[in-house]
C-alpha cells in the first residue's frame, strides 16, 4: 500500500521546485525521448510545452519514413526533416532518426520497380541511404537503419518483405554499411519488437548481431521496441536485456508503452478484455512502468543506455487505439493530458 500511495502522493512545492521535482530529463541520467508527428504536434502547444519539459530526444513517429521521403521516384521531401532538425536543434534536443529501411514503410513505387528490375534495388537503397544520411551528418544522432527485419513472431527473417524477396538476408547488413560509410560516427540500431519475450525471435536477432560483430558490420546498437502488456514477467525482460548488452552495443528502449488489452500483433488484431481503466490497474501499471525503469538501469551498463523512448506519452494520441482498434490507457499521460500514476512510477524508477 506505502508502495501505490507513492504514485498518488504530489508534495506541496513552489511552482518552480515541481517542474524540477517531476521533470523527467532533469532526474534521469540518460536521454528520455518520446515520438512525435510533426505537423499534429506544432499544432498543439501544452503537447510541445509538455514535451520540451519533459524530453531531451526526439524520434519522428512517421515523418522521417520512406514514405514520406521519397514518396515517388526522385523525388526527395527534406523540408519536414529539416523543420524537425531545426526544431530539436533551438531546443537542445537529441534527434534520433528512424527509420531508414522498413517493409512497411516501402514506397509502393519502390515495390512495383523492384519486382521488375531486381537489381535496381540495391542501387536505390545505396542512393537512398547516402543522400538521407548524409544530409544529416551530425545533425541526426542515431539511426534505425533496419527496422523489424525478422518474422513476427519465432525464428528467421521476414521472408515477405520486398527486401528480403530482392536481396536476400544481406539487405541487412549492406544497409548497415551504406549508413555507416554516409556518417562515420552516426549510432546505427537494428531495431524490433517481442524481442523481449520471444526467446526465438531474440535468439535470431542475437544470431545475426554476433555474426555482424564477428564481422566487423557496423552496427552501434539494439532497439527493443518494448511495446509490452502488464503481465509480460520481468524476468524475461531481465534476461533479454541482459544477454544483449554482453554484446557491448549500446541498449535502446525504443518504442515504450504498457497495454492492458492484448492482440495478435496485427493491423485491427486488438482483444479487448478491459473495458474501463479501475484505480488499481493504474496503480499496478505505475510499479509495471518503475519496474522496466530499474531493469534497464541494473541490466544495462550506464555506458551502454542509449536511453528510453515512449511511443507517444499520453492516452489521447497513443497508436495502439488506432492500430489495432481497441481502447487501452498505455502511456504515463491521460486522455486530458494529465500525468497517470505510470507517470509517477516512471519517475521514481528514474530517482531511486
Amino acid at each position: 500500500m506505502k508502495k501505490i500511495l507513492l504514485f498518488l502522493f504530489i508534495p506541496l512545492l513552489s511552482f518552480g521546485q515541481v517542474i524540477e521535482e517531476t521533470s523527467l530529463k532533469k532526474n534521469s541520467e540518460f536521454p528520455i525521448g518520446s515520438s512525435i508527428r510533426f505537423v499534429q504536434f506544432m499544432q498543439d502547444e501544452k503537447i510541445q510545452n509538455l514535451q520540451k519539459h519533459h524530453f531531451d530526444s526526439y524520434t519522428a513517429g512517421n515523418d522521417m519514413k520512406m514514405y514520406q521521403i521519397v514518396p515517388s521516384e526522385g523525388n526527395y521531401q527534406w523540408s519536414r526533416v529539416d523543420s524537425i532538425v531545426n526544431y530539436t536543434k533551438s531546443n537542445n534536443q537529441r534527434l534520433f532518426g528512424h527509420t531508414l529501411i522498413w517493409h512497411s514503410a516501402t514506397p509502393k513505387w519502390v515495390e512495383k520497380k523492384a519486382k521488375k528490375n531486381p537489381k535496381w534495388l540495391e542501387e536505390f537503397m545505396n542512393e537512398y541511404i547516402h543522400k538521407y544520411v548524409s544530409r544529416y551528418k551530425g545533425k541526426v544522432d542515431g539511426w534505425d537503419v533496419v527496422n523489424e527485419g525478422l518474422n513476427t513472431k519465432g525464428s528467421g527473417f521476414r521472408q515477405e518483405s520486398i527486401w528480403y524477396k530482392t536481396m536476400g538476408k544481406k539487405y541487412i547488413e549492406k544497409a548497415f554499411k551504406y549508413a555507416h560509410k554516409a556518417d562515420p560516427k552516426a549510432i546505427l540500431f537494428y531495431n524490433d519488437f517481442n524481442i523481449e519475450r520471444d526467446t526465438l525471435k531474440f535468439n535470431s536477432m542475437m544470431k545475426m548481431i554476433e555474426d555482424f560483430l564477428e564481422r566487423d558490420v557496423p552496427i552501434s546498437g539494439i532497439g527493443f521496441q518494448m511495446h509490452i502488456r502488464m503481465d509480460i514477467p520481468n524476468e524475461i525482460i531481465e534476461y533479454t536485456l541482459k544477454r544483449a548488452a554482453s554484446t557491448g552495443l549500446q541498449i535502446h528502449l525504443s518504442e515504450v508503452d504498457i497495454i492492458f488489452n492484448s492482440h495478435d500483433d496485427n493491423k485491427g488484431g486488438g482483444i479487448q478484455t478491459y473495458n474501463n481503466i479501475t484505480t488499481e490497474m493504474l496503480n499496478q501499471q505505475a510499479i509495471k512502468y518503475e519496474e522496466l525503469v530499474n531493469i534497464y538501469k541494473k541490466t544495462v551498463p550506464k555506458s551502454q543506455q542509449y536511453g528510453i523512448t515512449f511511443w507517444g506519452f499520453n492516452d489521447r494520441d497513443t497508436w495502439i487505439n488506432r492500430f489495432f482498434k481497441i481502447k487501452d490507457w498505455p502511456c504515463i499521460y491521460d486522455e486530458k493530458l494529465n500525468p497517470k500514476p505510470a507517470f509517477y512510477g516512471f519517475l521514481n524508477g528514474l530517482k531511486n
